[in-house]
């Protein structure tokens, strides 16, 4: 009998099974755990004394960094310390406080629309309801809950483009749209956690997990992350692009909180 040519085909490996609903839920609940012992000092990085600060500091930092706003803000609050003060200045002079923040003028706009706001609606101070704040000029949702969440203690989710990318990333939610996205991660956590969960989120997207090379070799949630190896996984590699105090560099606010372990960021013109 003849020897056959037909060749055996390799048994095909099974398809990895989809991720449960539950095994996602307790995979994100753990990946907040890790977080909060990475960054058990997460915090909003706005410098701000109080409600009305924070509110415009938030507004102005559309299109920009952080730390760009907090080198701008003391100047525009030693001027304009309340909102009477800013509903009543003049326009140029504000723009000329607020040009290192970029889009000056539609910032201008806003901050001096939500200040006539506070003066006229609400007795010149800031609400702490939801509602409320969408209503003031230049006022979404994200700006909304960072009010919220860190002048008021009212939890909330912040989804801002970092914390977009990384629950995307880890397969939290399919979702591109910021509100549909702030409903589905509102039902994986309890209410609690939402302010802390979006200061911690966003600490690791500037820090480790980045947009263009995420440092995957050094980050300790790797085990939980499904995109692992998206970035550079050499770990001598990957520690040269942390960020921030991660890589030794100063942060984004020149008065952060005393538990901070890393450097305040310099005043205008002084570096970075």
């Amino acid at each position: 009998m003849a020897e056959s040519n037909v060749r055996t085909a390799k048994p095909k490996k099974p398809a990895a099974r989809p991720e449960s609903r539950l095994a996602m839920v307790r995979r994100a609940r753990k990946i907040n755990r890790e977080l909060a012992e990475v960054y058990p000092y997460a915090h909003p990085e706005l410098d701000f004394r109080n409600p009305f600060e924070l509110l415009v500091a938030t507004v102005l930092s559309a299109q920009t960094t952080d730390l760009r706003v907090n080198q701008t803000t003391p100047a525009l609050f030693a001027k304009y310390p309340t909102p009477e003060d800013l509903a009543a200045a003049v326009p140029e002079e504000v723009e000329e406080l607020i040009r290192p923040t970029g889009f000056f003028r539609a910032k201008t706009k806003s901050i001096m629309g939500l200040a006539a706001a506070l003066r006229d609606d609400f007795g010149g101070e800031v609400p702490g309801r939801l509602d409320d704040l969408v209503k003031l000029p230049g006022v979404g949702r994200k700006t909304a809950f960072v009010v919220l969440g860190n002048a008021f203690g009212v939890p909330g989710i912040t989804v801002d483009t970092h914390f977009m990318r990384l629950v995307r990333r880890w397969k939290w939610t399919e979702q591109e749209d910021p509100v549909k996205i702030e409903a589905e991660i509102a039902t994986i956590f309890p209410r609690s956690e939402w302010t802390m969960l979006s200061h911690r989120v966003i600490f690791h997207g500037r820090r480790i997990c980045h947009a263009r090379k995420p440092a995957c070799g050094a980050c300790p949630i790797a085990p939980l992350c499904p995109a692992y190896g998206e970035g550079e996984t050499d770990p001598e590699k990957a520690r040269k692009l942390l960020k921030y105090e991660k890589g030794g560099y100063p942060g984004q606010r020149l008065n952060p909180p005393p538990d901070y372990p890393g450097i305040p960021a310099s005043p205008l013109g002084a570096g970075a």
